[in-house]
C-alpha cells in the first residue's frame, strides 16, 4: 500500500531523548522542503549516545512520526529510547537481548523506538498500524513501541 504523505505547510516534531536528557522542537519541512539543518538537529538528538555517532535519519521515518502524532491529535513529545544506532552498540544490545535484530533497521537511521506521554502503548501502536506504513513493534514488557520505514510488518 502507498504511503501518504502528510498535507500540511509545516511538519513540526518534538523529541525527549530519555538516556540524555535531552529535547528538541523542530520544524523539519516547511515549504514543500525538507530544511537541511533542522535535519541535522533531529539527526543529532537521535545520534547513538553510547558511541556518540551521528548518522542521518530517514526524511520519511520523520513523515511517519507526524502522520502517528496527527492520528493521536497530540502535540506531545515522542519520548525516544532508541534512535539510530552504531554497528558496534547493535551487536552489544543483539548479544543482550532477543529483540534485537542483526540487521536492525535503526544502523540505518530508518528506526525509532518510542513513546508518548499521556497516550498508552496500545493507543501509539494502534496509531503506527493505522499508517499501514514499515514495521511496527510492541513491547509492553520494555515500554516502548517501534516503528520502522522498511517493509511492512508487525510483531
Amino acid at each position: 500500500m502507498a504511503r501518504t504523505t502528510v498535507q500540511l505547510r509545516r511538519r513540526s516534531l518534538k523529541f525527549y531523548a530519555l538516556h540524555t536528557g535531552e529535547s528538541l522542537t523542530t520544524t523539519y519541512w516547511e515549504n514543500g522542503r525538507y530544511i537541511p539543518g533542522e535535519l541535522d538537529r533531529v539527526n543529532y538528538i537521535l545520534r547513538d549516545f553510547r558511541a556518540n555517532e551521528v548518522k542521518p535519519i530517514d526524511p520519511a521515518l520523520l513523515d511517519l512520526l507526524t502522520r502517528i502524532q496527527h492520528r493521536l491529535g497530540i502535540n506531545e513529545p515522542f519520548q525516544v529510547i532508541s534512535g539510530y544506532r552504531s554497528p558496534v552498540t547493535n551487536a552489544m544490545l543483539h548479544a543482550n537481548s532477543e529483540g534485537v535484530a542483526v540487521h536492525s533497521l535503526h544502523l540505518q537511521g530508518k528506526a525509532i523506538d518510542i513513546t508518548l506521554k499521556g497516550r498508552s502503548l496500545e493507543q501509539l501502536r494502534g496509531a503506527a498500524l493505522a499508517q499501514r506504513s514499515g514495521g511496527v513493534g510492541y513491547y509492553p514488557k520494555s515500554d516502548f513501541v517501534h516503528v520502522d520505514t522498511g517493509r511492512i510488518r508487525y510483531w
